[in-house]
């Protein structure tokens, strides 16, 4: 069995939704082989020397255990934790991915993007994205202290929701013809991404090929949402099944 999930965005403002997390990682994580987190795993991310941080230690030892009891985990970036570094992928026993990332099955192949990049009609995000993902920038914001990056990454967490505010959906869907570039690109594989918040299942023709495109959605202090591969179907589930 294969796992995904996104958009957990963990934070200590959330705590109902991390202990959620923990006890997926548990319980129904424990049954799978591997696991794939699609991006936001945390709210905000200010660097790994935060590793200390309580609630952060909490998560990465969930993680770590999991890892070891023979699940393998692989983490995309987000919008909210760009600054995941190998530090936490290591005290995590997680592995960071590159997206896209192509996963092969024996059965079936996906493809797997936190999804923000192809929201491309939203230009000012893109704008912000482009910046946070500047490798002189991050090198820049992690020079900076701890507390002034809390502080810091605080202000543009408010400066986000104020902008969503203004906007008639909070995030923006993806472009449908650079989505269906991306699907041609990529051999027409199933696409399984986050970030929008608006879980459903998109059926695109590409080039006479129908290509499933599966969106999780993100996870609240009641339930969160993840999608299984048994080596035949996808399906979605969520969590607690109750």
């Amino acid at each position: 069995m294969i796992l995904f999930a996104s958009d957990l965005h963990l934070s200590p403002q959330s705590p109902g939704v991390t202990g959620l997390f923990l006890d997926f990682l548990a319980g129904p994580v424990r049954q799978a082989r591997e696991l794939y987190l699609l991006g936001d795993l945390f709210e905000a991310w200010i660097g790994d020397d935060d590793l200390s941080d309580p609630d952060n230690a909490r998560i990465v030892a969930g993680l770590r255990a999991t890892s070891e009891a023979g699940v393998r985990i692989g983490v995309l970036h987000g919008n909210r934790d760009f600054l995941l570094g190998e530090e936490f992928a290591q005290a995590c026993g997680c592995q960071l991915l590159r997206e896209p990332y192509i996963l092969s099955t024996p059965e079936w192949q996906f493809v797997l993007a936190h999804g923000d990049a192809l929201c491309l009609d939203d230009l000012a995000y893109q704008q912000v994205r482009s910046q946070l993902r500047d490798p002189a920038w991050q090198q820049a914001f992690l020079a900076r202290p701890r507390e002034q990056r809390r502080q810091l990454a605080a202000q543009m967490r408010a400066q986000s929701i104020a902008s969503q505010q203004t906007k008639d959906s909070p995030y923006s869907d993806l472009q449908a013809a650079a989505t269906d570039d991306f699907l041609r690109d990529h051999g027409y594989a199933t696409f399984i991404h986050g970030h929008t918040h608006q879980p459903a299942t998109h059926d695109h023709i590409v080039d006479g090929i129908h290509v499933e495109r599966w969106v999780l959605g993100d996870w609240h202090e009641t339930h969160g949402d993840y999608l299984a591969w048994d080596g035949e179907a996808l399906t979605r589930h969520r969590w607690p099944t109750a």
